[in-house]
């Protein structure tokens, strides 16, 4: 597996410039300055049940057209291109909510047996995933993340609108019976909201062997209303733990994942927290994205797109599309750059573009 490629140049420089020597002859998902793409996140789809306030507004959003998005065919194909061709090695599912596309356990059968089978997860709300943890077990999936922001029920109907707290929590416990195995809680903490529950939800998943991660809320809302002043840091965010907990930096090597690890009263327990704006990780970042409706993001952040659904519905073979991906890769900016001067926030929102 590739895991770096030396160009001779300097990892993570500022300049905001398109590469100006031509790609490499390099199967992988290369860019100019030494990262290789492993990781690849699909959004299958861009609807979601939920209406969390960070996210999207209380009456939703206009959805895809169905016309646009990928056919399970398509995006099976897309998937194999990157897994035999462009060397990933990592599949995550992702959305809006990965659970509204119709036979997705069938989708996942069909990608763990792709040759070489890649690692496949989920990024889920959760929501109904309890009577599907084992049929998605039995399909190929290995691991799992829940979204959950709070244990309080009040609080998670605020933030998400929706009463449905007991269903994420059903989730939880389906995936950790079902094997998927470490269970992860992604958390998003809001000032004046949840942040005054942070060490009740790490009590809760310490107590339950889930692995709790917080997550820096980022400027990919819909509203187009998020606020650094109103964003909880990830030092923010140490501090509320270490008001209940000793925590310590994990001895785990972190290599390209996102999330700085923390011993909990000197282990085995850990948080992570990922610090996306304060300390971004974009100098190790190995992922790629690939939208509903089958385009290449090279970055969380990106302003710009490489269509691939054009390309297979007018008769591309894979190489042909396997070359417009690592084009696309290859241009990858050098990080999101969300606190230089002049940052423009996406125009997709996060549920359009996939977490």
């Amino acid at each position: 597996m590739v895991t770096g490629v030396d160009l001779g140049i300097p990892r993570v420089p500022t300049a905001r410039t398109a590469p100006d020597r031509p790609r490499p002859a390099e199967p992988a998902l290369v860019d100019s300055f030494g990262r290789v793409a492993t990781d690849l996140r699909v959004s299958v789809t861009d609807r979601c049940n939920l209406r969390c306030t960070y996210c999207m507004p209380a009456e939703g959003l206009d959805w895809m057209p169905q016309q646009q998005v990928l056919t399970d065919d398509e995006l099976v194909r897309l998937v194999d291109i990157a897994v035999r061709l462009l060397g990933v090695t990592d599949v995550r599912l992702t959305g809006g909510e990965p659970l509204l596309r119709p036979h997705l356990e069938d989708l996942v059968a069909r990608m763990a047996a792709l040759t070489p089978r890649p690692r496949l997860a989920m990024t889920t709300n959760g929501v109904g995933f309890a009577k599907r943890a084992r049929a998605f077990a039995d399909a190929g999936l290995d691991r799992i993340n829940i979204s959950l922001d709070t244990i309080d029920p009040e609080t998670f109907a605020t933030m998400t609108r929706r009463d449905r707290l007991r269903h994420v929590l059903d989730a939880l416990a389906a995936a950790r019976d079902a094997g998927l195995e470490p269970v992860k809680i992604n958390a998003v903490l809001m000032r004046g909201l949840n942040d005054h529950q942070a060490t009740d939800l790490l009590r809760f998943a310490l107590d339950h062997g889930y692995h709790l991660r917080f997550i820096e809320q980022m400027p990919l809302d819909a509203q187009h209303g998020w606020s650094r002043a109103d964003m909880i840091t990830a030092d923010e965010i140490l501090a509320l733990l270490r008001t209940e907990f000793d925590l310590t930096p994990s001895p785990t090597r972190r290599g390209g994942a996102p999330a700085e690890r923390w011993l909990v009263n000197g282990g085995p327990g850990e948080v992570g927290i990922i610090p996306s704006v304060t300390r971004p990780f974009c100098a190790a970042c190995e992922r790629t994205r690939l939208t509903a409706d089958g385009a290449v993001r090279s970055c969380l952040f990106s302003t710009t797109e490489t269509d691939l659904r054009g390309l297979l519905r007018e008769g591309a073979d894979d190489e042909r599309i396997a070359d417009a991906w690592r084009d696309a890769m290859w241009g990858k900016l050098a990080g999101h750059e969300i606190n230089e001067a002049g940052f423009a926030q996406p125009i997709r929102p996060m549920s359009a573009i996939g977490g």
